[in-house]
């Protein structure tokens, strides 16, 4: 099964219409995009608590890490740079944090609210190698930005 990104953006925006709430927002679009796709091992959203650093928020899967800073791991390099992280390989990325030994891919994606600030990274992983392309990466980032930009 592959997820059909416009089919998940009409659900997400009526589950989550008028929702303000960031974490419930995390909550609800963790939930949806994990069952949206087999690939998707683990889905969830690490917060930016305090500068360079971000913690577990909500999330669907086995337990993940409790924080990362900036500095470390795929989820830092997306927090860092802003840019959307496809990793094919998890095992050759410098610094990849091993939360999960099952996981073989992984996409992150930056999250910012309305104002442009950086809330978060949304993690998706995969326990099946090369798992994602710049097609989930453009629809799972239409979806971040149409649920958290509206704040």
């Amino acid at each position: 099964m592959t997820v059909d990104y416009a089919e998940l953006a009409r659900t997400v925006a009526a589950l989550t219409e008028g929702e303000t709430d960031p974490v419930a927002l995390m909550a609800t679009l963790a939930c949806e995009i994990h069952h949206a796709d087999a690939r998707f091992d683990w889905t969830g959203f690490y917060r930016v608590t305090e500068p360079g650093l971000l913690k577990i928020g909500p999330y669907q899967g086995g337990h993940g890490c409790l924080t990362i800073p900036f500095d470390r791991g795929v989820c830092g390099a997306a927090a860092r740079t802003g840019e959307v992280q496809i990793v094919d390989d998890v095992e050759a990325f410098p610094g990849h944090i091993a939360c999960s030994s099952s996981t073989r891919s992984e996409i992150v994606l930056p999250v910012h609210d309305g104002a442009g600030r950086l809330i978060a990274v949304l993690d998706i992983d995969s326990d099946r190698p090369a798992a994602f392309g710049l097609d989930d990466a453009a629809g799972l980032g239409a979806i971040l930005a149409e649920t958290f930009g509206r704040f």
